[in-house]
């Protein structure tokens, strides 16, 4: 496990309050009111057209009016309503100094994930940060690990992808890369072990001694 992807919403950042308060404010302004935005959970980790079509029955072009709408609060609020995982700051600086290549693979668009990596002070810890485009192109987890397996010249055996959601683990297997499940996000055991998750852990310190101990 020389170089290790990690999912960034829900595996090493918690974006439950952004992602919640921009889903409700998009669908707000489709008409549609929320009343407990817990509700808006789901909408953690899949690609946003996904979301909006499976769960509220949108067509194209209201998918992407949604996501339109997603990101005006995004970008003003939502993308910082967010925090680091305890544990996560120190895991990453173990890691590079045991000499481990470190790559963020997200379906959210690279330019936010590079916002939000600097703003906590994350980004200095990763080889590269990979994510769609805004427009859409690159959004499922499996296009992305496909990217950066190309970009950076990588060797899948040596390769392993951390994350919280099935998304994360389908991604991996499509590319035969091993998978680490963790339970501290927002998929539970079941999901994970249906996926077909290599190892699933339960919290960070539990991620770093495992993926220490494989070298």
């Amino acid at each position: 496990m020389r170089a290790i992807l990690f999912d960034l919403d829900g595996t090493l950042t918690d974006p439950k309050e952004g992602i919640t308060n921009s889903v409700a404010y998009a669908l707000e302004k489709a008409g549609i009111p929320i009343e407990d935005k817990n509700d808006l959970i789901i909408f953690i980790g899949p690609p946003l057209a996904d979301s909006f079509a499976q769960f509220y029955g949108f067509n194209k072009e209201q998918c992407d009016e949604a996501i339109k709408q997603y990101r005006v609060y995004f970008k003003e609020k939502g993308i910082l309503e967010n925090k680091v995982y305890p544990g996560i700051k120190t895991m990453l600086q173990q890691l590079k100094e045991d000499g481990r290549q470190l790559f963020v693979a997200t379906s959210k668009p690279h330019v936010f994930a590079k916002t939000i990596l600097h703003h906590y002070h994350l980004a200095e810890y990763f080889d590269g940060i990979y994510g769609s485009e805004l427009d859409g192109t690159r959004s499922r987890k499996g296009e992305v690990i496909a990217y950066i397996l190309e970009k950076e010249n990588l060797e899948k055996e040596h390769c392993v992808m951390v994350g919280d959601r099935k998304h994360d683990i389908l991604g991996a297997k499509e590319h035969d890369l091993a998978s680490v499940g963790v339970l501290f996000g927002y998929g539970d055991e079941e999901e994970l072990q249906l996926a077909g998750a290599d190892v699933i852990v339960n919290d960070v310190e539990e991620l770093k001694q495992y993926l220490l101990s494989k070298r």
